[in-house]
């Protein structure tokens, strides 16, 4: 984690209002609510239109499931946001990938093994990352594959989670225990 402590703590359960509460419930997992969604909640406005977007992104998109995942787990790596990082990983196994796909995204788009497509995502997300711009010759071959909502899903995405990665980044959103976070030989992109 970049900062030890967070900037903005996460709101406790014994300060959440009504409007608080309406928000939160629905997320709770396991009795708990994710510190980024308890953290947001200091913004309650913000926070209930932020997740339609987010919730677009993450679960109403026209990518596939395992292509999202690699786009916002390159993101995360890119922005050094752990956070997003280890619950992506959570997700992304979900979706299909296996530890050496997460290695491979971390490594990027010229990692020995990775599938030709995915080292185009990959390349996306980094020219994004970059330059925020996908170049002609990627575009392409983005094209080749996907349709114009499937274009347009990736690049919100890739931006919805550089978004989210500065946000959990500068207020110092800590991982929860149990998820797994950058591991001690992958410190540095």
């Amino acid at each position: 984690m970049r900062l030890k402590q967070p900037r903005i703590p996460p709101l406790p359960q014994s300060e959440w209002d009504d409007e608080v509460k309406e928000i939160l419930q629905p997320l709770q997992r396991d009795g708990r609510v994710f510190n980024i969604f308890a953290t947001l909640s200091r913004h309650p406005k913000l926070l209930k239109s932020w997740l339609v977007f987010g919730g677009h992104v993450l679960s109403k998109s026209t990518l596939p499931p395992r292509e999202r995942e690699i786009v916002i787990l390159r993101m995360g790596w890119l922005c050094r946001a752990e956070y997003e990082w280890g619950h992506h990983i959570s997700i992304g196994k979900r979706a299909g990938l296996t530890s050496d796909d997460v290695r491979r995204i971390a490594a990027g788009p010229d990692a020995p093994g990775l599938d030709p497509f995915e080292a185009v995502l990959l390349r996306a997300a980094d020219e994004l990352h970059a330059n925020s711009f996908i170049s002609d010759v990627t575009w392409k071959s983005l094209a080749a594959r996907y349709n114009t909502q499937q274009l347009l899903d990736l690049v919100f995405a890739a931006g919805q989670y550089k978004l989210v990665s500065m946000v959990l980044n500068s207020c110092g959103v800590q991982l929860e225990d149990g998820f797994e976070g950058f591991s001690d030989e992958a410190q540095q992109p």
